[in-house]
């Protein structure tokens, strides 16, 4: 039988590519967006990780999402110093959400609060991408802009209590094969999983219509 982690990974594929392929995205890694496009994309993932990593210690008591959570995951410090560094020390007053981020942390906030199963999905579509595909946005985000290497401004991406992430992420991955859930269960979970990463493109829409290349 095809273990759980693989067939999580397999069945959203095509919705990872076309996150990882949107126009705002490309632009951005691409260096053809200020840092004030950064600064913007930056907000949007305070929101859905205030939302992800709200209740984490209620969550931690749940024979569900509990294994998941893992303090050295935890990305909202890194972000509030990101955004300091970005929008400076009042970043607090001028953060707003697009209306697609709104969306996005309202279903994370509504699966931590209602659903164990669906925050899986959500944490696993956030916290591994961002140890994966992440290092990539990070590289370019230091030679673009000239960030400190792994500095204020890039911190979101840096996991200093991760040592080796591919063991993380095996680990992770054994967790998702071990995951309470009967085979109907894992399936919404995997249904959830397509959702999340459908969310995250919807903000990358907003993003790229709020900074768009002039012709």
């Amino acid at each position: 039988m095809e273990p759980f982690s693989t067939l999580i990974r397999t069945a959203s594929h095509e919705q990872h590519v076309e996150a990882e392929t949107s126009t705002f995205m490309s632009d951005l890694l691409g260096g053809r967006l200020g840092v004030d496009a950064y600064a913007r994309y930056t907000e949007q993932l305070w929101f859905v990780y205030a939302a992800l990593e709200a209740g984490a210690e209620r969550l931690a008591s749940d024979p569900v999402t509990g294994p998941f959570i893992r303090p050295e995951l935890f990305r909202l410090p890194a972000l509030e110093r990101d955004l300091a560094h970005l929008r400076g020390p009042g970043w607090r007053a001028g953060l707003s959400a697009l209306p697609a981020t709104r969306t996005y942390a309202d279903r994370v906030r509504e699966c931590a609060e209602r659903w164990p199963g669906g925050y899986v999905a959500h944490h696993y579509t956030r916290y591994l991408g961002d140890l994966s595909g992440g290092q990539i946005i990070r590289d370019k985000a230091e030679k673009t802009w000239g960030f400190a290497k792994k500095g204020d401004g890039v911190r979101f991406y840096v996991f200093e209590q991760i040592p080796n992430p591919a063991a993380f992420k095996r680990s992770y991955r054994e967790l998702l094969d071990a995951v309470h859930a009967d085979d109907l269960e894992r399936q919404r979970i995997v249904t959830e999983c397509k959702k999340a990463f459908a969310l995250n493109t919807g903000v990358f829409r907003a993003l790229g219509e709020e900074f768009p290349l002039s012709a």
